[in-house]
């Protein structure tokens, strides 16, 4: 990854800050985004030292005008950008799919799928239609099987799996595009999900444990790097077994 710039959404915690370790390990400079500055400064310390620069840059991923700006300060900081990161996602709703209402709906599909295509198009702007690049959405196995409870979320999920697929059509051959979709990660995000019942879920996948960060992103550097250079339009399921039973689990 020497000479990369990657740009990674959600990049302040998680997932998302373990994708932008492995790329800063690996030589890459990168621009962590996420919507609080005091996060966003905390968990670009922990990544100085490791390889690439790291810098950050406070945006709220479904306002297109934060991607503009966001990839602007990237060129800015560091010359060019060759890859993005699609993380940031959320999950505001758990229930019955007909007990959602319009604003907790509004917000899932703007955060996880509709910033999908305002970042993709702001990097593509910022010189990933110059120079080529590659582009990673994080989706979820949730957007594959129905599971009770959390439907919304993955019906979202879904569709970012159907993004990387279009998208990776549209913006060849310049852009590879790619998508993971995790199983059940011990992250904030799916905090509610695993803490109460951790080593009862764990006995339920096949691999007999949940997954870490760090699974995720050594799966992340692998399809951003030039390794990858004839994969695309793809989503990796990297979810311990799990959607080889007969139910999911979000990750």
């Amino acid at each position: 990854m020497d000479g990369k710039v990657a740009l990674v959404t959600g990049g302040s915690r998680g997932i998302g800050l373990g994708i932008a370790q492995r790329l800063c390990e690996s030589g890459a400079d990168v621009l962590l985004v996420s919507r609080k500055a005091d996060g966003l400064e905390q968990a670009a310390s922990t990544l100085q030292g490791l390889g690439g620069n790291v810098a950050w840059e406070v945006g709220h991923v479904a306002r297109a005008e934060d991607a503009v700006r966001a990839t602007t300060s990237c060129v800015e900081k560091f010359g060019r950008i060759d890859l993005l990161v699609n993380n940031a996602g959320t999950n505001p709703y758990m229930g019955p799919l007909l007990e959602i209402n319009d604003v907790l709906m509004a917000k899932t599909v703007e955060i996880n799928q509709s910033s999908i295509i305002h970042w993709a198009k702001a990097a593509w702007d910022a010189g990933l239609s110059e120079h080529g690049g590659s582009i990673l959405n994080i989706a979820s196995i949730g957007g594959l099987v129905p599971e009770p409870g959390i439907g919304w979320y993955n019906a979202t999920k879904a569709a970012v799996i159907h993004l990387t697929s279009q998208l990776s059509y549209e913006l060849a051959p310049k852009v590879r595009v790619n998508g993971i979709a995790p199983g059940l990660v011990k992250t904030e995000l799916a905090r509610a999900i695993w803490e109460s019942g951790e080593e009862r879920i764990a006995q339920q996948i096949p691999m007999k444990r949940l997954g870490v960060v760090d699974d995720i992103a050594t799966s992340a550097l692998f399809l951003l790097s030039d390794e990858a250079s004839w994969i695309t339009g793809q989503t990796l399921v990297v979810d311990g077994g799990t959607t080889t039973q007969s139910t999911g689990g979000a990750g």
